[in-house]
């Protein structure tokens, strides 16, 4: 299914504005590009945590057990594809509604990896706030690590844990510092009960709902390529979580989003 063709099926189902996320140098022209051709598109930009681990030259097997594989693009310093991703936001502040994703990702690199990605995902937070945009975080197997960059180095005002995957702690400090909660399919996994837990002691006022798109689907569409056009089972079973109609749980989250992201 092409790109435009997926915009208006998600169109169809109620989802007239879609954010995508280009985190590898490879993919920010193109998603700029369709930001342009496409009705109701819009960009975030970033160097993906794993990303910046290979840039920086780091070589590093993590709990995963997968070998980094490193490509041609991966030659380019970090700090030149820093400066670059810097140039690239300036240049097209017209469609461009996010720094994202950045963060740490503990799962696929070692210590000096870490490490890497902690100075990355610092450069990011400052341009964010330099900026004046949203700030999307990856964070997987590192919750008490992106809270304690975010609170040393201050958080931009917008600040949005992308597929949220943290537990009561992580969800306690979204809650005192005001950061948002970006939810997608796993919430609905029946083995998901902790993530369940978490989500609802978040506020209404601090929860966004997502894709992580082609990843992740809601439950009965698991095996799938996920979609924005599917989106609708998340809202649906989050609504009935927190005993909401569906109608004024969209209405909210809609409010939620255009104050993060703006309005388009």
């Amino acid at each position: 299914m092409t790109a435009a063709e997926l915009v208006g099926r998600a169109a169809a189902a109620g989802v007239t504005r879609v954010v995508t996320s280009a985190c590898e140098v490879t993919t920010w022209a193109d998603s700029l590009a369709l930001a342009r051709e496409l009705p109701g598109v819009r960009v975030a930009l970033a160097v993906h945590p794993n990303e910046a681990v290979l840039h920086a030259g780091v070589r590093e097997t993590g709990p995963d057990g997968l070998e980094p594989r490193a490509q041609a693009h991966h030659t380019e310093p970090l700090d030149s594809v820093m400066a670059r991703l810097e140039r690239t936001l300036r240049a097209n502040a017209d469609v461009v509604v996010a720094v994202g994703e950045s963060g740490l990702d503990f799962f696929r690199t070692g210590e000096k990896g870490a490490a890497t990605q902690c100075e990355a995902f610092r450069a990011h937070i400052a341009l964010a706030k330099e900026l004046d945009l949203p700030l999307q975080i990856h964070d997987r197997d590192a919750h008490a690590a992106c809270v304690e960059v975010l609170e040393a180095d201050g958080a931009p005002e917008r600040t949005v844990f992308h597929c949220f995957s943290g537990g009561a702690d992580l969800a306690a400090a979204c809650v005192e510092h005001g950061w948002y909660a970006s939810i997608a399919g796993p919430l609905t996994y029946p083995a998901n009960g902790p993530l369940r837990e978490a989500v609802a002691v978040l506020p209404d006022e601090l929860l966004l709902v997502e894709t992580d798109a082609p990843y992740l689907p809601p439950k009965r569409w698991r095996g799938r390529p996920n979609a924005s056009y599917l989106m609708g089972d998340t809202v649906r079973f989050l609504a009935e979580q927190r005993g909401l109609g569906e109608e004024r749980l969209c209405l909210r989250l809609q409010a939620t989003t255009d104050a993060v992201y703006g309005t388009w």
